[in-house]
């Protein structure tokens, strides 16, 4: 279904049944979902479309989320040139420990830059599917959403006029920062955060990664980790203090941390190469509830983030896109509300659950280099059983890849 809408930015008020804010990749899959079903609807971006399609982020992507991608006709890029990844590799003590989750579950990890993932969707849904979008826009808000008429207003960049988008429901996709979460009513929303207080240095390095798998490093000085981006580049992790200046950390200082944590027996060291982004991530969670107001579904980070540690941050916004989008598909095409009156309690299930393992795993990263000897004492407990015990080992190879969280 597609209404009669004025031309964007005519100056004319223009109406779309669903107004996405936020082009990442929680709203370019919802707006892909509903131009898959000829439903119409209007994407606003604060960027640019250069600046989506570049902007760094992980990368990992579980089973079930591309396989979500694939029947939505959003995966042919994705299968064609993501790498499989069917083993992690823990480092403690010492010694080296692989862990072929592959093997355990018959799943495996999907690693794909966001960055390609994005340039995908807004790819499919404005050049494939016709679907209207909006960047650079300025001053979004949003408007009545308490009434069966929201409508939203925004700053056209090219000529600075506000212009106005009648709607029947708004899909908030623009992250912790942005209109959505803060047009929730202060008096109605409760916000649950976790600091672990702890920080990241997220690094990338054009150097060769040094072994075939994620590694883990639990070491006394802190954690460390290698994410294999390609054949030339690599991510790499150190836990730092939280806040701390990445002037702190000049080429020599980050290749010897990384060597000393990530070291072990019979294993070459990292390979150097030039690091070409150094950033602090202060580790932190949160949850927003409620996830609906009115005529508002948030999405995404808009409603939640959890911290790196399990590198489930995008897995739940395609989680929640899923949802929504089908969801908007129903209500809009057949007037089915059922899938928008329980979207919430479906998200937060999964969002939970995700954020317990995130916990537990960052006890598992972290706690040898806490200073506290029976921390350490656990810490490597929890790391044996893991090799030790075959009901162990297959809970948390469910969790890593999210088979555990069937909603």
């Amino acid at each position: 279904m597609t209404p009669a809408s004025a031309p964007a930015d005519s100056g004319a008020p223009q109406r779309f049944p669903v107004v996405v804010v936020g082009a990442g990749p929680a709203g370019l899959t919802v707006g892909n979902i509903l131009r898959a079903a000829s439903v119409d609807c209007l994407v606003l971006e604060t960027e640019t479309r250069g600046f989506i399609e570049q902007r760094p982020r992980a990368g990992v992507i579980e089973e079930w989320a591309v396989r979500g991608l694939e029947k939505r006709g959003l995966a042919g890029s994705l299968l064609d040139r993501a790498e499989l990844h069917t083993a992690c590799e823990f480092r403690f003590d010492g010694e080296r420990y692989r862990f072929p989750y592959g093997e355990l579950t018959g799943s495996h990890h999907f690693v794909y830059p966001q960055p390609l993932l994005v340039t995908d969707l807004v790819r499919e849904y404005a050049d494939v599917r016709g679907g209207h979008i909006r960047f650079m826009v300025r001053d979004v808000r949003i408007h009545d959403l308490d009434t069966d008429r929201p409508w939203v207003s925004y700053t056209c960049p090219e000529t600075g006029e506000r212009q106005v988008v009648h709607c029947d429901f708004v899909a908030g996709c623009d992250g912790a920062r942005g209109v959505s979460r803060a047009s929730l009513p202060p008096e109605r929303v409760r916000i649950a955060r976790h600091d672990y207080g702890i920080g990241w240095l997220a690094l990338l390095a054009e150097a060769p990664p040094s072994a075939d798998c994620v590694l883990f490093g639990c070491h006394a000085r802190g954690f460390a980790g290698q994410m294999p981006r390609s054949p030339e580049v690599t991510r790499y992790y150190l836990q730092c203090p939280p806040g701390d200046d990445v002037g702190n950390w000049p080429h020599e200082r980050v290749w010897s941390e990384l060597r000393e944590r990530l070291g072990a027996a019979g294993v070459p060291p990292p390979a150097e190469g030039r690091l070409i982004e150094k950033r602090v991530l202060d580790m932190h969670d949160y949850v927003v509830e409620p996830m609906v107001h009115g005529r508002l579904f948030l999405a995404g980070d808009a409603a939640h983030l959890v911290a790196p540690i399990a590198a489930k941050g995008m897995n739940l916004a395609l989680h929640d896109a899923f949802l929504l989008g089908d969801a908007l598909v129903a209500r809009l095409t057949s007037g089915d509300d059922s899938g928008l009156d329980g979207y919430a309690q479906a998200c937060l299930r999964r969002v939970w659950d995700y954020q317990e393992f995130s916990q537990w795993l960052s006890e598992v990263y972290h706690g040898t280099a806490a200073g506290d000897p029976f921390r350490t004492g656990t810490t490597l407990a929890r790391l044996r059983r893991l090799f030790t015990s075959k009901a162990a080992a297959a809970a948390f190879a469910e969790q890593y890849l999210g088979t555990a969280a069937r909603y």
